[in-house]
């Protein structure tokens, strides 16, 4: 098929001047931004000019349609807060490109996605996962951001766009090409991974409730400091959890936002994040048990109450055999003994599709490791191959 790369990096490059921002190649494009939605809707035109069907479902996913039974290739074009430019987006473009080409060589039927919300401003993989039916609509609207937005109030922004979901059964399988996010490929001198499954994740909010006081007159030992119970809280934790998890096992408190947060007062409550990932479901439960137990008995014993949030979250995925195998084949005879097989400790959409459909991811390289930040990049030439062994598979899968 005629693969244009210089047409896939001039598309990537000017996806990134939506939200472009801070140092490097940032962007700022959250899920229902103006950055977002304007990017969604050049997206949606670079589709028209190619002749694929642009189509939006209700919760902002945009695919370019090529037929009634397509290999679906992409990823998502929302951002961090503090994103990079290849997070999501090398995958949304890839997909455009290959699906263009094969549109260009008369077949075979290759369709594109750029999911909504993977980055979790609502929920998980919020748009794939309404659509794969994981999670109902009606509950993902009353999810809040943390200015307090509903998804239902910001996804009426895009309710002009919005067509119907479409079904599942259009599709015979899922690709998608991401920067790996982590060191191991650089470090190792490797080009490309193959992914072969994706851990597990489970995200919630827990407020505790002290008392607001004054900073200059309220003795140590009256007080119900509500952040220090979240510093108790964390240190029990860590300690807890070491008899629980493995070295790939990972935790977070991500977000806190303290109240009234002022310097001459007793913080009187304090909202936080915390989420966790894992490849085992059961250990997944089991941290979740210890995270409840804690905080509760954490708050009790300073004398102040918890409040826990709902538990959402996505279960551990394995990879399609079969898709592994094919990106596995085009990797070898890209880039011969420079891929490797590996898990991916970061979640993505592919996540979703896989309990849905046959799905498999590639990785590429990330310079230095760094993701979710400003100064996230890849070396254009991986940026390339990836692009080519991708499409190798999707001619392969599709055909």
């Amino acid at each position: 098929m005629p693969l244009n790369p210089q047409r896939f990096l001039d598309d990537l490059h000017e996806l990134r001047s939506f939200g472009a921002s801070g140092a490097g190649k940032g962007v700022v494009r959250q899920a229902f931004s103006e950055a977002d939605i304007a990017a969604r809707k050049w997206l949606a035109e670079r589709m028209t000019e190619c002749g694929l069907e642009p189509h939006f479902d209700p919760l902002g996913n945009l695919f370019g349609l090529a037929g009634e039974r397509s290999l679906l290739v992409g990823s998502h074009s929302d951002s961090q807060p503090e994103g990079g430019w290849l997070d999501g987006a090398l995958g949304v473009v890839a997909g455009l490109e290959i699906a263009r080409a094969a549109r260009e060589a008369g077949g075979p039927l290759i369709s594109c996605v750029s999911f909504q919300d993977e980055e979790g401003r609502f929920g998980v993989l919020t748009g794939s996962d309404v659509w794969t039916g994981n999670l109902a609509l009606d509950e993902a609207d009353g999810f809040t951001d943390n200015a307090g937005n509903t998804l239902a109030g910001m996804r009426a922004r895009m309710a002009e766009l919005s067509g119907d979901f479409l079904p599942l059964e259009r599709f015979c399988g899922f690709l998608e090409m991401h920067i790996e996010q982590g060191p191991y490929l650089e470090e190792t001198g490797l080009m490309l991974g193959v992914v072969t499954d994706i851990v597990g994740i489970r995200d919630m909010r827990i407020t505790f409730f002290g008392r607001q006081n004054h900073a200059g007159t309220t003795p140590m030992h009256l007080r119900r400091d509500a952040f220090q119970v979240l510093s108790a809280f964390n240190t029990a934790l860590n300690s807890r959890f070491a008899d629980v998890v493995t070295p790939a096992t990972v935790w977070t408190i991500g977000h806190v936002a303290l109240h009234p947060n002022a310097s001459s007062v007793v913080p009187g409550r304090v909202e936080f994040s915390v989420q966790w990932r894992d490849a085992d479901a059961d250990r997944l439960v089991r941290m979740e048990t210890l995270i409840k137990e804690t905080a509760r008995e954490i708050a009790a014993g300073h004398g102040t109450a918890s409040e826990l949030g709902p538990v959402m979250g996505i279960e551990p995925s394995a990879m399609d055999v079969r898709f592994q195998a094919e990106l596995g084949a085009a990797a070898e005879a890209l880039a011969p003994g420079k891929w490797q097989k590996m898990p991916s400790g970061a979640l993505h959409d592919a996540a979703n599709l896989a309990t849905v459909m046959p799905a498999a991811m590639l990785f590429v390289p990330s310079i230095g490791g760094i993701s979710h930040a400003f100064d996230e990049d890849t070396a254009e030439a991986d940026l390339v191959l990836g692009l080519q062994v991708l499409d190798c598979a999707a001619r392969a899968l599709a055909g």
